[in-house]
């Protein structure tokens, strides 16, 4: 899609979107849903999108959302589980009100010219579209992400933002502009669907569906993803983990952790040894080598590139410490695929 196709398809919908009503507007009609499945998607970004629908409508009594399942062509899409999803293709699709896109691996593959047409025939309509894992890369593949806020997975970032430079990429969990509904995968899609049910059908009924998935985290669009989970983790380690995440490449030290954290080094460090048995220093070289596994198992960067971008100020000081923290060095692991 050339740039001015991309200005044109953005204008015409902009124009068509003026007179819709936002689906996050407060309501007690029903909410027709399509809910696209790509092959490879995984089974709990699928579910992720489905289940608060489905728990809204039991706790409320009545149907508050009808979806049905579409495809990219009709035929049954393949989940990484093994679980196939009948639908109807997408050409058969004539509208909806919301279309949430699930995708997951393979994205290159999917992201065929007969999906884009679907999905900027669907945008066109006015209805909000929302991408979920590797939805929002098929999204900003078919220009309907052009000129809209967007998040997607952390995995992604950088090569998702270098490649689409019409999309304000942003580090959220998920992230709602206009029409668009975005989310980074699937623990953040609950809260992307709380959020449409909160915004919707109120707070009682958000509260009980977050109740029945034993889900006490509040929906909050702008909290950041971060690279690994946090079982253990106090309020204090955790925002200190999400800024170590945010600068792995240039390691910051723990005064200067502790200061923007509005805390001491030393209470910092009590609060490591405390909640998670181990030191901010070692916390952030264990951050820094899980992106090196990473990047060495599922790029092909130069292993020194690997370095610099994980904080190595050399290649040697990088090969020692990921050999001790992965058994076995970068090359090694790369050429056996592991």
């Amino acid at each position: 899609m050339t740039r001015t196709c991309r200005n044109e398809f953005t204008f015409s919908v902009f124009n068509l979107m003026k007179s819709e009503k936002n689906i996050f507007s407060a309501t007690d009609r029903a909410l027709n849903t399509a809910v696209l499945i790509l092959d490879d998607c995984n089974t709990l970004s699928f579910a992720a999108a489905v289940d608060p629908m489905r728990a809204a409508n039991r706790m409320a009594g009545r149907r508050l959302f009808r979806w049905q399942f579409v495809t990219a062509t009709g035929r049954p899409a393949a989940l990484t589980s093994g679980i196939s999803v009948p639908g109807i293709a997408l050409r058969d699709l004539e509208k909806c009100q919301l279309l949430i896109v699930c995708a997951g691996f393979g994205l290159q593959a999917r992201s065929t010219p007969v999906l884009h047409a679907g999905l900027r025939r669907i945008a066109a309509t006015g209805a909000t579209i929302a991408g979920i894992d590797g939805g929002p890369w098929l999204l900003a593949d078919a220009g309907v992400l052009d000129h809209y806020r967007a998040t997607t997975h952390w995995e992604d970032w950088i090569e998702f933002a270098s490649r689409f430079p019409f999309v304000d990429t942003l580090p959220d969990r998920f992230h709602v502009d206009r029409t668009r509904m975005t989310s980074g995968g699937a623990m953040p899609t609950i809260d992307m669907m709380l959020h449409l049910i909160r915004a919707r059908y109120g707070r009682a009924l958000a509260a009980r569906v977050a109740g029945a998935f034993i889900h006490d985290a509040p929906p909050d669009p702008a909290r950041a993803q971060t690279r690994s989970g946090n079982p253990g983790h106090s309020r204090l380690t955790a925002r200190a983990s999400a800024l170590m995440e945010q600068s792995l490449d240039a390691p910051r030290s723990l005064p200067d952790l502790a200061r923007q954290l509005g805390t001491s080094p030393r209470a910092l460090q009590a609060q490591f040894r405390a909640r998670l048995n181990t030191t901010p220093k070692a916390h952030y070289l264990s951050l820094r080598l899980t992106e090196a596994q990473r990047l060495v198992t599922t790029t092909d960067m130069p292993l020194l590139d690997v370095a610099l971008a994980t904080g190595f100020a050399s290649a040697a000081s990088f090969a020692r410490a990921f050999r001790a923290a992965h058994g076995r060095s970068a090359r090694s692991l790369r050429a056996h695929g592991q």
